[in-house]
């Protein structure tokens, strides 16, 4: 349905409203306070209680997160945190120091992090916007989250040169994982697959193509734009219309490598015919299956295994018959084979122990060691059914591509077209492993 033009106008003075003009609320945290994993209330909130600073539990062993998250509703969705690759075991400390610094100190006094800014703190504050802040008497931000962000931008926060978003390791796990989107001192936005357990970046799997990107922008109106120094919007990420006055939004990058923008009723009334819960405004890339293609690295997903994209840009990482995964818990771990693999012991031949199982519209690029033309599809088969480093073989449009292991870039698609031929040993029953999850944080 067209919008009426005095809404499109309307929309257009919300793209270019950077943030509020509404003056803070403060809540002031004196120096000396403190909190510990062992307070009946370990966090201290936002004036209006929207937000919270202060300890979360991860899992049940008893370790915990520094972080920030929504304070007023029942996902208690962080957003922030500080310790994320380093957690505070029970009995721990966060104290604002009387000299003004923000430590985090475990049960024996050994700092495990700290946030030291210039001289002149006088007192902390968790802000109505979600953003935490050491002030000095003048109200000046002597240091705050919003310039350190972790997985998530919220409205009005902005992620200037040089800025990182890390994924999470899985939902469960708020440590970095294998993925990052980093404004680049170059002025382009980019997208990363991370060489885990490094932090070192490995294949760009989106960019803006920008050259004098300055800011990415969350403005006020939930609109999402990377802008120029002079403020011109160089690229729209996320132009979804929603009142953060009636939602509370984020984006984040989550464990998949995709930027969401999300938003959540504040009321009941405000839901409309919705679920009280996370909804999914837009997401970047639209395919994460078939962004990711590199030479190194597993793919989207892990070695051996495929990535299948479902609804909101969601993706599964799935094995193939005959293969399971490395690991239950942890879907990117990779995919091993079930069966013992082909002899190549030329004493013995195995040929007659091996079949294939079709699939149709997958593939695994770059995986391939050898490649035929003008043959027809039994010819594929046949070439690497005898052929003991053939796993799989990939026929399409009268090509032929064997390929060994590990396989990575895996999808399916319907773009992909052609079919895989997967080699395994006779009366291997193993189903295709979907290892789906149905929950986000």
């Amino acid at each position: 349905m067209a919008l009426a033009p005095a809404y499109r106008l309307s929309l257009l003075v919300l793209l270019f409203v950077p943030f509020s003009i509404t003056a803070q609320t403060y809540r002031n945290i004196s120096l000396g306070s403190s909190l510990t994993t062992s307070d009946s209330n370990s966090s201290w909130a936002s004036p209006s209680e929207e937000f919270a600073f202060g300890f979360k539990q991860i899992g049940s062993g008893g370790r915990y997160l520094l972080a920030i998250w929504f304070n007023k509703i029942s996902e208690s969705t962080i957003v922030w945190s500080a310790n994320r690759d380093n957690l505070a075991p029970e009995g721990s400390k966060v104290e604002l120091t009387k000299d003004g610094k923000l430590v985090l100190n475990d049960p024996k006094g050994q700092q495990i992090w700290s946030a030291s800014p210039r001289i002149g703190v006088t007192y902390a504050a968790m802000l109505d916007t979600g953003n935490f802040v050491l002030a000095s008497q003048n109200f000046v931000n002597l240091w705050e989250s919003f310039d350190l962000p972790t997985d998530t931008l919220l409205p009005t926060q902005t992620l200037s040169r040089g800025g990182t978003l890390f994924a999470p390791f899985s939902e469960t796990d708020y440590s970095r994982g294998r993925f990052l989107v980093r404004l680049q001192d170059d002025g382009n936005l980019v997208f990363y697959t991370v060489n885990f357990p490094l932090d070192s970046t490995n294949v760009a799997y989106w960019a803006s193509d920008t050259t004098i990107g300055f800011q990415v922008v969350f403005n006020q109106s939930g609109f999402l734009y990377l802008a120029a120094r002079d403020g011109t919007i160089l690229k729209s990420i996320s132009a979804v219309p929603y009142s953060t006055t009636n939602f509370y939004q984020r984006v984040t990058l989550e464990t998949d490598g995709v930027l969401r923008h999300y938003a959540y009723p504040k009321s009941k009334e405000t839901r409309a015919d919705g679920p009280l819960s996370w909804s999914t405004l837009s997401f970047t890339p639209s395919n994460i299956c078939l962004n990711i293609t590199g030479d190194t690295g597993s793919g989207a997903c892990g070695f051996n295994s495929y990535c299948k994209l479902g609804d909101e840009g969601r993706r599964t990482c799935e094995c193939p018959s005959g293969y399971m995964l490395i690991d239950p818990t942890d879907e990117m771990s990779g995919c091993k084979q079930d069966f013992t693999p082909q002899s190549c012991d030329r004493k013995i031949d195995e040929t007659a122990l091996f079949t294939f199982t079709d699939m149709p519209d997958t593939d695994w690029p770059l995986s391939d060691y050898e490649h035929y033309t003008l043959v027809d599809e039994e010819w594929c088969r046949q070439a690497c059914l005898g052929d003991c480093f053939c796993m799989v073989a990939i026929f399409r449009n009268g090509n032929c591509w064997k390929k060994k292991i590990p396989l990575s870039n895996g999808r399916i698609d319907t773009t992909v077209g052609g079919k895989a031929l997967i080699k395994i040993r006779r009366n291997s029953t193993s189903p295709l492993i979907n290892t789906e999850k149905k929950t986000h944080h």
